[in-house]
């Protein structure tokens, strides 16, 4: 993997929000304005689950982030890591997998495990310590999903 990407939380490049918020947007559809929230709350430590990202120089190729729920029926299995992205250019290089780490190291150091995250994938969580837990229904979904857990 290239050296010159930078991990960084969110709190360390607050100035980067709105980017940040347009940027998953982009990604995953959900509005901007619900980004903002989540990272609004997180930069004025109302809350301790946070937005990773990962720079190429100023430029967002990946992140994601922690709440409290990723639109499932399972409100108790919380908090959930969510919006994880890596852009497909930059894809294979272990960009996703270091966020993930970075965030379970992050989140621990603050009291907060386990993680939990929905996703379709199969093999690749499990590669950074994550194990299938359940089938949990999304809102809205017709089909069940996969939750995983990471101790």
């Amino acid at each position: 993997m290239k050296s010159e990407y930078t991990f960084i939380p969110l709190r360390d490049r607050p100035e980067l929000m709105d980017r940040a918020a347009t940027w998953f947007h982009e990604k995953w559809g959900v509005p901007t304005e619900a980004y903002l929230e989540c990272m609004t709350a997180y930069l004025n430590r109302e809350t301790e689950y946070g937005w990773y990202l990962c720079l190429d120089g100023d430029r967002i190729i990946g992140g994601l982030g922690v709440i409290e729920n990723d639109f499932h029926d399972r409100k108790d299995l919380t908090p959930n890591v969510c919006a994880v992205y890596t852009e497909e250019t930059y894809r294979g290089r272990g960009i996703a997998g270091r966020l993930l780490n970075i965030t379970v190291e992050d989140m621990r150091a603050k009291g907060i495990s386990p993680l939990y995250l929905v996703t379709d994938h199969t093999g690749f969580y499990e590669r950074y310590g994550w194990e299938f837990l359940c089938m949990v229904q999304g809102d809205g979904e017709p089909e069940m999903t996969r939750m995983y857990i990471h101790r």
